[in-house]
């Protein structure tokens, strides 16, 4: 029998499923003194907000949530292993370490949709972990999934394959809502009142914040008004 290991760098350790000391003081929670609208951290005296930026263009998302800094080390390890290699526990140990945060961010009011991959990509991949990733947060808070609502429009490049500029472009035309779907889930509910419900956009990490921004756009423009949470966001690039 294998001895237990780190979750993020695998070295040996004394329990199960834990995080070595190493690990645990790499990982970086993104600051909490952020603009609230696009996410972007901000000097304490002037979050939450809206940032320069913000207030010369708002976003469309109503708000921008992100739990650890994606950097070399334990949180990129975890992203990488769960992505390439399909190996979860790094990705579930960061979610199980932020459950008290994202119980502040969802409830039962909020409807999680993942950023929808191009049917070729998720075919080859087997999986889709947008969607994984929304419904671990669900098993969390007891927040609702929906994964037909916001659609993907033909095949793109991959994202991280380009530079920042040509990131917004490829991605400018690459949502759709299902509008069908949209009227279903409000007759879905017993008043066919969707005003408290709290939609977000899921994905697993943000750079340039080009996928949020679309796919939020797309969602506004069918008169839905959604926010966006990644599990990590990286720094200095957005």
């Amino acid at each position: 029998m294998f001895p237990p290991a780190c979750v993020f760098c695998h070295s040996p350790l004394s329990r199960q499923g834990a995080c070595c000391e190493r690990c645990a003081t790499d990982i970086r929670i993104w600051p909490h003194d952020q603009c609230l609208k696009c996410g972007r951290i901000l000097p304490v005296h002037l979050a939450p907000g809206p940032c320069g930026k913000c207030l010369r263009r708002a976003p469309p998302q109503l708000r921008t949530e992100s739990l650890f800094s994606y950097r070399e080390g334990p949180v990129r390890n975890a992203i990488l292993d769960w992505k390439l290699q399909g190996r979860d526990a790094g990705m579930l140990w960061l979610l199980d370490t932020a459950e008290a945060r994202l119980q502040a961010i969802f409830g039962p009011q909020s409807l999680l949709l993942p950023v929808p991959m191009p049917l070729s990509r998720m075919r080859r991949a087997g999986r889709h972990h947008a969607a994984d990733l929304c419904l671990a947060i669900a098993d969390r808070t007891g927040a609702g999934f929906d994964w037909q609502l916001l659609r993907r429009r033909g095949t793109q490049q991959r994202q991280s394959s380009l530079s920042g500029r040509v990131r917004w472009k490829n991605l400018c035309n690459a949502f759709r809502v299902n509008n069908d779907h949209w009227s279903e889930i409000i007759a879905g509910q017993a008043s066919g009142d969707v005003s408290d419900m709290q939609v977000w956009v899921v994905d697993d990490i943000m750079t340039t914040g080009a996928t949020m921004h679309y796919a939020c756009r797309a969602l506004r423009r069918a008169g839905i008004r959604a926010s966006a949470f990644t599990l990590t966001r990286l720094k200095d690039r957005d």
